[in-house]
């Protein structure tokens, strides 16, 4: 499905080491990722070993897509690019996937805020309130 191979990961640097490194680079901002809760979990199971914790605020284009569009069959994340008129490249893979998301999120910008949401606090509570955030992981 990614992939990612054992070749691949062959002299790469473990993720205790991967994590800190990361978190201090995203300290002091807000996370946006497509299906974040899927990625926070991970992040959530890592804590222990990498010894920190993303507590940052995170906005969910999943989310936020469903705030936009509730009646839409489908928010992954080739759906929402098509529907904003956002080109897919890379998908699956790291760069590839945060360029497309990064995308969609500004095209989402304008759209929240002719719905009134222009802020962090009310983009947050919009999407606590969609159905996909009582989905766990």
């Amino acid at each position: 499905m990614h992939g990612i191979t054992r070749e691949v990961l062959t002299g790469q640097p473990v993720i205790a080491t991967v994590l800190p490194t990361f978190h201090a680079f995203c300290a002091d901002t807000v996370l946006v990722g497509h299906n974040a809760a899927f990625d926070m979990r991970f992040l959530q199971m890592k804590e222990r070993q990498s010894g920190v914790c993303f507590a940052q605020p995170v906005l969910d284009t999943l989310l936020l897509s469903a705030v936009l569009q509730p009646n839409q069959n489908t928010h992954r994340l080739e759906a929402i690019a098509e529907r904003l008129g956002v080109s897919v490249f890379g998908r699956h893979t790291a760069l590839g996937d945060a360029m497309v998301t990064g995308e969609v999120f500004l095209k989402m910008l304008p759209l929240l805020a002719e719905m009134g949401i222009t802020t962090l606090r009310q983009a947050r509570e919009a999407s606590q309130r969609t159905y996909h955030a009582r989905l766990k992981y």
